[in-house]
């Protein structure tokens, strides 16, 4: 039976940004004398600060739209803010522009300097995962947590990166990534391709993406420089790669880390997932099923209830645990995840075969008494 229920009625704001319940559009200025723009969400409670991802149209609007107010509406201050190259960013300098691993690094500084946020909880998206990773790293002290979703945690593993065709669990095995070509079509094009849930692709989504990576490209094409991303994809700078070189560091950190990777991710299939896993034995891993690469968007009440328990305790419940899909590929990690009475099942590694083998192997988990 089709479901005749009409669509929510959104608006731009006069910034161009959706206007959602719950998240205020705020400007601070940072100590290079840019103009930073985020959406924020409470006003009490411990620090959240959530990275959006790298495809041209990000913002922290675009891609915290549902966690924000939900933290924010238990105990939370959420900060989102658009990453250098994207969103509403300062564009009026060159030097603005640059979206190198050093000038994402610098920026997460005096964005939370300039708000005077000592400590804070940290998620990063894809290329905001890659941000969220370099910062722990390089500035341990000012972190509280992190909750890493489907991205890269930098050079700690050598294995080559798992392309679409290889990939045994993505839906879409012939997907390819392709360049923005400036229009609502191609943005949607886009968007249908990372984001499972399609319903959550929203025209006002889509047209706040348009209007945000528009935005964008005008400066940096003048400027001659490419977009965000590939400025980050493109990095060689050795010096650089020695700051954030995440080998013997990320995995001696004891600062409360969890990562969820979607098992239908299209654009970085989930086998990137199981070899950064192997690599990083103090990071508890979790593959969620029916979900993609920005799962807090195809998935957000059960991303929401993994922060909420995550940010607020340090551990995940069983029964979320469960739902979230827990890796069963080594031991689970007890400090992260709430123990059940009968105890914690056996790792079955063998079960992350395809993806029915799988699902069928988790099943188990439906038994443990929580």
């Amino acid at each position: 039976m089709a479901d005749n229920t009409p669509a929510p009625k959104r608006t731009l704001t006069d910034e161009g940004i959706i206007d959602i319940p719950g998240l205020a559009s705020r400007w601070v200025r940072l100590a290079d004398g840019r103009k930073a723009h985020y959406v924020t969400a409470g006003d009490k409670g411990p620090a959240v600060i959530l990275l959006h991802g790298g495809i041209e149209g990000s913002s922290g609007t675009a891609g915290w739209r549902f966690m924000a107010p939900y933290l924010a509406a238990n105990g939370f201050r959420v900060y989102c803010p658009d990453r250098p190259g994207y969103g509403l960013s300062d564009t009026s300098k060159v030097e603005y522009l640059d979206a190198s691993m050093k000038a994402n690094n610098d920026f997460l500084l005096m964005f939370a300097d300039a708000l005077c946020i000592d400590k804070f909880h940290m998620s990063g998206n894809s290329m905001g995962c890659n941000v969220a990773t370099n910062f722990v790293v390089s500035n341990p002290e000012r972190v509280l947590s992190v909750m890493f979703i489907a991205g890269a945690l930098g050079d700690i593993t050598e294995t080559p990166r798992v392309m679409g065709p290889q990939g045994k669990f993505t839906p879409n095995p012939s997907y390819v990534r392709k360049p923005w070509d400036g229009t609502a079509e191609g943005m949607q094009e886009l968007m249908d391709g990372i984001i499972y849930e399609r319903k959550a692709v929203w025209p006002e989504l889509v047209e706040m993406r348009v209007r945000a990576g528009l935005n964008q490209r005008k400066p940096r094409d003048a400027a001659k420089l490419p977009n965000a991303m590939d400025q980050v994809l493109s990095q060689k700078d050795p010096n650089q790669m020695q700051i954030f070189s995440t080998k013997g560091r990320i995995d001696k950190l004891t600062i409360p880390m969890i990562y969820l990777f979607g098992l239908q991710d299209v654009l970085a299939p989930v086998e990137n997932g199981f070899n950064q896993e192997d690599s990083v034995p103090n990071i508890q891993f979790f593959y969620p099923d029916e979900c993609g690469h920005q799962g807090q968007t195809d998935q957000p009440e059960l991303f929401n209830e993994v922060a909420l328990e995550f940010f607020k305790t340090g551990k995940v419940t069983w029964a979320t645990a469960v739902k979230a899909g827990v890796s069963l590929r080594k031991p689970i990690n007890p400090r992260y995840v709430e123990e059940p009475k009968g105890g914690f099942p056996k790792p079955a590694r063998e079960i992350y075969a395809d993806q029915q083998t799988l699902r069928n192997g988790l099943k188990a988990l439906d038994k443990v008494p929580a």
